[in-house]
């Protein structure tokens, strides 16, 4: 089973001596493909430990949004005033509440 990895993955494999079997996904299954990714990055935060463990799933999480975008065809502004019109409606999660 493969998987999305970053542009560099390939190179830093094949300096380890090892080989890397790559394809180029078309449009439909990069975008799919990246919704997995940003599952499979969800995941790593979940069970990150500490700090700086968190900090880079969110810095992972973050360059998958960035190409979800783009491979959408939306811009982050879109995205900010979309959160902001839900925010306005439906408010945050500033208040910590848990429905049971």
């Amino acid at each position: 089973m493969g998987k999305l990895v970053r542009d560099r993955i390939p190179e830093i494999i094949e300096a380890d001596g090892r080989v890397a079997h790559t394809r180029v996904l078309d449009r439909d299954e990069y975008r799919c493909a990246l919704l997995d990714k940003l599952v499979e990055e969800a995941h790593e935060l979940r069970h990150a430990r500490g700090d700086d463990e968190r900090l880079g799933e969110l810095a992972d999480m973050h360059e998958v949004f960035t190409a979800a975008l783009s491979a959408f065809g939306i811009t982050a502004d879109q995205v900010v005033a979309a959160a902001a019109a839900k925010r306005a409606e439906r408010g945050g999660f500033d208040r910590r509440i848990w429905l049971e």
